[in-house]
């Protein structure tokens, strides 16, 4: 078949049907996602193998199964929606100089009220109805933070560990996060003598927020080997796991400080010692473009050292 031909048949409609049978898990369910009928999809998929000369489907699983080139189509496919949806994003760009999209990636150890307040502001632009730049909060955890930022799934990440090596991305530092190590006055270690041992450690269940990294290698802080892990998906969650004595675990100090002031938790010194995390803020290389206006804005809120810093510390108020 003529390459000109097999190039017709990957349209955007086609990437984006495989996208939603392989998101929804079939045939059926993904006709009424787009509001066809499944026999128009089965259709419109035999049509593209056909195009391609290649098999995209096991016709032998009950369920969609994708195949090896399947799988190499879908996710080519979705990379080259982001770059059709990237390329719409710039023209627009050019033409108003605000992004008619900016997704925000922030690390869920930082202080919901300062982002808040973030949000607020950047709403009470430009009048009445705020900037015509919609935004998008993504909450990660550790290295899913840069994922989504290198993944091309966030424009801004806030609360970055550290900068992946070559990685074609701006970085400023943030500030210094610190955690403390906690427990609740029923906890067996709450009257352990200090500083904690790592064999005394080993043998309490310690608290971990999972990293939401898929695809870089996750980031794990304060286990010790052989200790048992409940993992939870939040740091308001392990928050209350630790509250309610389920386990032991470092928190951001001025999350645990108003706990430890009314005797909900304790805190406890490790062999371990002060621990602290650097976070940074880091956004994508435009190819020598200026950022769009609505990028423009939250870096130059980041360049202040007061806005750094209650994105830090202000997680009094927090809403569990």
């Amino acid at each position: 078949m003529p390459q000109s031909e097999k190039r017709n048949a990957l349209t955007p409609e086609a990437l984006a049907m495989m996208d939603s049978i392989a998101r929804t898990g079939s045939f059926a369910a993904a006709a009424r996602e787009m509001g066809k009928v499944p026999s128009a999809l089965t259709y419109s998929v035999r049509q593209l193998e056909e195009a391609l000369d290649v098999l995209l489907f096991d016709r032998r699983s009950r369920q969609a199964q994708l195949t090896a080139a399947g799988q190499e189509l879908l996710a080519e496919g979705r990379r080259l929606l982001q770059e059709i949806d990237a390329v719409a994003n710039r023209v627009r760009r050019v033409a108003t100089g605000w992004e008619t999209e900016l997704t925000i990636a922030v690390d869920d150890a930082l202080a919901r009220r300062a982002l808040f307040e973030l949000f607020e502001s950047f709403y009470q632009l430009d009048g009445a109805d705020g900037p015509p730049t919609r935004l998008k909060l993504r909450t990660e955890v550790l290295s899913g933070t840069w994922e989504a930022l290198v993944s091309g799934h966030a424009d801004l990440a806030i609360g970055t560990p550290s900068q992946l090596p070559g990685s074609a991305v701006h970085c400023e530092p943030l500030g210094e996060l610190e955690l403390l190590f906690c427990v609740a006055p029923h906890h067996p270690l709450a009257q352990a003598e200090e500083p904690l041992s790592a064999s005394i450690l080993a043998a309490h269940r310690v608290i971990a927020v999972a990293d939401t990294a898929r695809q870089l290698a996750p980031i794990t802080a304060g286990i010790v080997p052989g200790q048992d892990v409940l993992t939870v998906p939040s740091m308001a969650i392990k928050l209350e796991c630790l509250l309610r004595g389920l386990g032991c675990g470092g928190i951001p100090a001025s999350m645990a400080r108003r706990h430890i002031e009314a005797g909900r938790l304790i805190q406890k010194a490790t062999f371990q010692g002060r621990r602290t995390a650097t976070l940074h803020y880091a956004w994508r290389d435009s190819g020598g473009q200026a950022p769009g206006k609505a990028l423009a804005w939250w870096l130059e809120r980041l360049k202040s050292p007061a806005t750094r810093r209650a994105l830090l510390e202000q997680h009094e108020g927090l809403i569990l």
